[in-house]
C-alpha cells in the first residue's frame, strides 16, 4: 500500500473521532460522563477485535475501514470525557496537581502501549514469517535477510520483495510465493497485536465500572425540620 493509501485508510479512524465529537455533544446531559467513557472503550474493543478478525491480504483495507471508524468513534467518546470523570472528585485546591498527574500518566501509558503493542506486532510477524518460509524450504541465511527486511521496514519492503529476489536470481514463482508469505505474516502480526490491544482495553473497561459510583453513594443530608 502506498503512503497515500495508508493515509486514506487512517482517515476512517480520524473521521470516527470527528463524528464522536458531535455525538458527545448530543449526549451531553443525557448520558453520565462515566457511561460515555465505558461506551467509548467498548466501541474501541469492537474496533480492534474486528480489525483482527477481518484483516486480510486478499480483501485489502476495505474489510477493516468500518472497524477503524468504530474505533475512532470510541476514542473520541472515551478521551473527551475521561479528564472530567477523573477530576470530578478532586478538591479544588488540588486540581492543578491532579491535572498534571493524570496528563503524565496518560502520556506514559500511551508510550508503553505503543512499545508493547509494537513489540507484539513485530514478534508475531517474525514468528509467522519464519514458519511460512520454512514451509517454502527457504534456506536459513535468506530467511534471516527476508525477515529482517520485513520487520525493520514495518512491512514497507513487502511490495518489492519479489523484484529484489528475482534480481538475485530467485525464480519468479518462488519470489512471488515469498512475497505473498511476507504479506500474510505481517497480517498475522497485526492480528496478534490487535487481539492483545483488545485484551488490554477489556481490562480498561472493567476498571471503569466503578467510575461514577461515588456520586451515587453521596448521602443526602436530612431535613433539620424533621428533628423538631
Amino acid at each position: 500500500m502506498t503512503p497515500v493509501g495508508s493515509g486514506l485508510v487512517l482517515l476512517w479512524l480520524a473521521g470516527g473521532a470527528f463524528v464522536a465529537s458531535g455525538v458527545g455533544g448530543a449526549l451531553s446531559g443525557k448520558l453520565p460522563p462515566a457511561r460515555a467513557v465505558q461506551l467509548g472503550v467498548a466501541l474501541e474493543i469492537i474496533g480492534v477485535v474486528g480489525f483482527g478478525v477481518f484483516a486480510s491480504t486478499e480483501t485489502g483495507w476495505t474489510s477493516i475501514a468500518a472497524f477503524l471508524f468504530v474505533y475512532g468513534v470510541g476514542v473520541g467518546l472515551a478521551t473527551a470525557q475521561l479528564t472530567g470523570v477523573i477530576m470530578v472528585d478532586v478538591p479544588m485546591s488540588e486540581t492543578g496537581q491532579a491535572s498534571g498527574s493524570q496528563s503524565t500518566v496518560r502520556q506514559v501509558g500511551s508510550a508503553l502501549g505503543i512499545a508493547v503493542i509494537g513489540t507484539m506486532l513485530f514478534t508475531g510477524t517474525e514468528l509467522s514469517l519464519t514458519d511460512r518460509l520454512n514451509e517454502l524450504s527457504v534456506d536459513s541465511a535468506q530467511q534471516a535477510q527476508i525477515v529482517d527486511a520485513v520487520v525493520s521496514s514495518a512491512g514497507g519492503a513487502i511490495p518489492v520483495i519479489a523484484d529484489t529476489l528475482q534480481a538475485n536470481q530467485v525464480p519468479e514463482g518462488v519470489a512471488q510465493d515469498i512475497q505473498s508469505a511476507s504479506g500474510e505474516a505481517f497480517t498475522d502480526g497485526a492480528r496478534f497485536a490487535s487481539y492483545a490491544a483488545g485484551a488490554f482495553l477489556l481490562l480498561g473497561l472493567v476498571s471503569t465500572l466503578r467510575l461514577g459510583r461515588s456520586a451515587s453513594r453521596v448521602e443526602v443530608p436530612e431535613d433539620p425540620r424533621k428533628e423538631k
